[in-house]
């Protein structure tokens, strides 16, 4: 199976984010995605929309639309291959031969072709592995760099080994955290999908919507969709509930891959001392930690996840523009932008709190 490594790339996760209506045209998320096959066989493929906004793809480019829109061209409909409102890195051009570089090739020429043919003004690979770069890099895409928060697991016993790597006073404020959150009743129930009924689905969607609605906006994903993964990926859908008493008072949703573990949602019914910290970032590292998972990608953006053992890792894009003046003014741009992140890495690098001589030491 094409990309069954990661969960948001199985054919499940994809037909549930368009059948469920949340990625679908009435929400700007058109389907064009691409396949190549070779005799019947399928050889490869890759995700594709085609977008008339920006909005739930987490790499920035509402100024060149802005610069599109100034000059008095079309920035929208562009063509985007990414997951819908996931930010995490793998591959977008699906191999069923990983070594298969003239296929990856092929079906990406063939997406700058759909782009040029249809006049849309763009094609961008959002999050894309270091595979897929080399394929971008061959064809002259421009490569864009940022960064993420993540964990890596050292092969830790339990959490408090993980956490003896820190220097004193940052042990200390972790150990603060999980006391407060302990000292409040709070307790935490670990359910995956295919435990999960209809009304803990409900609960688990009021609760992360909250943190949608704080923001002015509705979920990405609807409820449906929710519980159609918990149905078809009832293994891969993880669910944290803390609870008082047996009332659930928040929760965190993450989805589990081969080795990693991602964080995407979470909300909760009040305001509770360090609830956060200990449901997205804690729990999913003990999870880890018991389950033998390496690595542990929270989600986007938040230096307070520094503080909590992550450390920056590069994530990247890839992008065509039809327009030859903007394509060779987007190079120059995303030139600069990554010498600004990596000094913005190697800042915050600095600030890691593990003491120094431990494996996770930058």
């Amino acid at each position: 199976m094409l990309g069954a490594d990661y969960p948001f790339l199985r054919h499940a996760f994809l037909r549930a984010a368009e059948e469920s209506g949340s990625a679908a045209p009435p929400t700007g998320w058109t389907p064009r995605h691409l396949t190549l096959r070779e005799r019947g066989v399928l050889r490869a493929a890759m995700p594709l929309y085609e977008k008339n906004h920006s909005w739930g793809e987490f790499v920035f480019d509402w100024a060149w639309a802005d610069a599109y829109a100034r000059a008095g061209l079309e920035y929208y409909p562009k063509l985007v291959s990414t997951v819908p409102f996931t930010p995490a890195s793998s591959s977008r051009l699906l191999l069923g031969d990983a070594a298969d570089r003239q296929g990856a090739s092929t079906l990406l020429r063939a997406a700058v072709q759909l782009a040029s043919d249809n006049h849309y003004s763009s094609l961008h690979l959002l999050f894309p592995s270091a595979a897929d770069l080399e394929v971008c890099r061959d064809l002259q895409l421009h490569i864009r760099k940022d960064c993420q928060f993540h964990w890596q697991n050292q092969n830790y016993a339990d959490f408090d080994a993980f956490v003896q790597t820190f220097s004193a006073a940052k042990r200390k404020k972790v150990r603060q955290d999980r006391r407060r959150v302990r000292d409040a009743g709070i307790c935490f129930r670990h359910m995956h999908g295919g435990d999960m009924s209809a009304a803990d689905w409900q609960r688990a969607y009021e609760l992360i919507s909250v943190t949608f609605l704080r923001r002015g906006m509705a979920p990405y994903f609807n409820l449906q969709f929710f519980r159609m993964l918990g149905e078809c990926m009832p293994d891969q859908v993880l669910v944290v509930f803390a609870e008082i008493a047996a009332a659930k008072i928040a929760a965190a949703i993450f989805f589990a891959g081969a080795n990693t573990l991602y964080g995407r949602y979470w909300g909760s019914d009040g305001s509770y001392d360090a609830l956060h910290f200990e449901t997205c970032y804690y729990q999913g590292i003990e999870y880890c930690i018991a389950t033998g998972k390496e690595f542990f990608e929270p989600g986007t953006q938040g230096e307070h996840k520094l503080a909590r053992g992550f450390t920056p890792n590069a994530t990247w894009s890839a992008h065509w523009l039809r327009h030859p003046a903007f394509f060779t003014a987007l190079g120059a741009y995303v030139d600069e932008e990554a010498r600004h992140v990596e000094r913005y890495m190697q800042s915050v690098e600095k600030r890691s709190p593990y003491r120094r001589g431990s494996s996770n030491e930058p």
